[in-house]
């Protein structure tokens, strides 16, 4: 296949053939205030100029699936999703666990306290386009727009049913210092507050907590986003790219408990 990749060449192109697969990990109590809705933004904006953006993770939208059935096309698109989240309620409740269960440790550390908590704060990187659709795992883009693909909260995962599904740039939030990339798809990473940003700064692409000290506001800060992930997909590369990283991050969902 390497001398058939090696003759494609860059040319011009829409934005409206960029996928883009929204994704949050370790979180922290800034999440939902900063990166994520100023994640919102540049998704919608995407959608408006022809894109596709796909959201993900159902156990972490659990307690604010309302968001997005109030948004849905059809009744035929909102009952999917009811279904996927009917689905993971059985699925926790034989593997004794449950739904509302308590986020994980690394996201209590930074200051969430419920799992709904999580949940508004993770379906704010949705932002406020119509739902086209409700995927299985992987199952590949059928419909411009914005989408909900169902998925594990554990993001490798997660992202590589995106990926399957047609996502072309990933954009991550990241409260706590997720260094995660992806290859082949790059991987910027956006982070919540200015203080982490600024300790691992090689490894993240935006600073969001300009948004948290009033320097810029949710829009200003989502416009940005926006611009680096055109820029990305006309090949400049994301921190993940430069440090090399995204080699471990294919991960299909196995049999057994994967939350």
């Amino acid at each position: 296949m390497l001398p058939e990749a090696n003759r494609i060449k860059r040319t011009p192109q829409s934005v409206s053939h960029l996928t883009l697969a929204l994704q949050c990990g370790g979180s922290d109590g800034y999440s939902g205030i900063t990166a994520n809705p100023a994640l919102g933004v540049a998704a919608d904006l995407l959608v408006k100029k022809g894109g596709s953006s796909i959201l993900s993770e159902t156990p972490e939208i659990y307690g604010a699936e309302h968001l997005l059935i109030n948004r849905a096309n059809s009744q035929e698109t909102a009952d999917k999703l009811m279904e996927r989240l009917k689905w993971w309620k059985n699925y926790t409740s034989i593997n004794n666990s449950t739904m509302d269960n308590n986020p994980a440790p690394g996201n209590k550390r930074g200051g969430l306290t419920t799992i709904l908590e999580k949940s508004l704060g993770a379906v704010a990187k949705g932002g406020k386009s119509i739902l086209e659709d409700v995927l299985e795992y992987a199952e590949p883009l059928k419909n411009k727009g914005f989408n909900f693909m169902d998925s594990p909260g554990y993001d490798p995962v997660s992202v590589t049913g995106q990926v399957a599904s047609g996502a072309n740039v990933i954009c991550f939030t990241t409260g706590r210092g997720s260094c995660f990339g992806c290859k082949p798809v790059p991987s910027l990473k956006l982070s919540t507050n200015t203080a982490m940003y600024k300790k691992m700064e090689e490894d993240m692409d935006v600073n969001c907590g300009t948004i948290a000290e009033g320097k810029e506001d949710i829009d200003k800060v989502g416009n940005r986003i926006f611009e680096l992930v055109v820029n990305t997909a006309s090949g400049n590369k994301s921190k993940s790219e430069i440090n090399g990283y995204g080699d471990e991050e294919f991960n299909p969902w196995q049999v057994g408990v994967v939350m």
